[in-house]
């Protein structure tokens, strides 16, 4: 397959657009360089973004919140409300149980590795058949991590330059602090999820009540 580099240039720089938009609507930082933008532009997108809102219904409250949950995970709706009937099903806060259960799954443990700067990458990274879990190959961003298990670059894939500026520690300082629930060797491209996450380390924007009171509403 040939691929048009313009295109591809093109094609990442309208992602990357569509990506700070989102976030200042949101009011959270998606990216690292969506956290730029947010710095230098803190106000929702549009000729209206520096004006003060009139009050949101709690509708709206509710659905932000939800939204925000989705993108951060960059998740589809359908997705979202299978973990939430699961969480709500288990045992404890929906809420708490619905973050943590997300936590878990492999893009997102990718990224709080730092082996990927963002979800979108890790999943990349997966889709194309670069991570293994317990030395076997996984190729399912939404793949479920359990405690103890293990992730790790494919050793054909170590070498490449997407993984060795990963080994460098070359997002460590564009993500947030590894949390406790995960055990990271960057240098040698591998971490283990020790134990199940608490909602309180996760570094998740998000008031998860709302969420579930807004599928309690629906």
């Amino acid at each position: 397959m040939i691929h048009d580099k313009n295109r591809t240039t093109v094609s990442t720089k309208s992602r990357t657009r569509s990506k700070t938009r989102l976030s200042r609507a949101l009011g959270i930082a998606l990216t690292p360089k969506a956290a730029r933008y947010l710095e230098k532009r803190p106000y929702a997108p549009g000729e209206h973004g520096r004006t003060k809102r009139k009050t949101d219904s709690d509708y709206a409250v509710r659905l932000r919140e939800k939204q925000r949950l989705r993108a951060q995970y960059g998740i589809r709706e359908a997705q979202l409300r299978i973990v939430f009937n699961e969480a709500r099903k288990a045992s404890g806060l929906t809420g708490e149980n619905l973050v943590e259960l997300l936590e878990t799954r492999l893009d997102a443990l990718v990224v709080r590795a730092g082996i990927a700067r963002t979800t979108a990458q890790a999943r990349q990274m997966i889709v194309h058949r670069h991570i293994l879990v317990d030395g076997k190959l996984v190729d399912r961003p939404s793949f479920r991590l359990k405690e103890g298990q293990m992730i790790h670059v494919k050793p054909k894939s170590e070498k490449m330059e997407i993984f060795q500026v990963s080994a460098a520690g070359g997002h460590v300082d564009l993500l947030p602090k590894v949390p406790a629930y995960l055990e990271v060797e960057i240098d040698k491209l591998q971490a283990r999820l020790v134990r199940r996450p608490k909602r309180a380390e996760v570094p998740v924007t998000c008031e998860v009540q709302l969420v579930v009171e807004y599928y309690a509403a629906r």
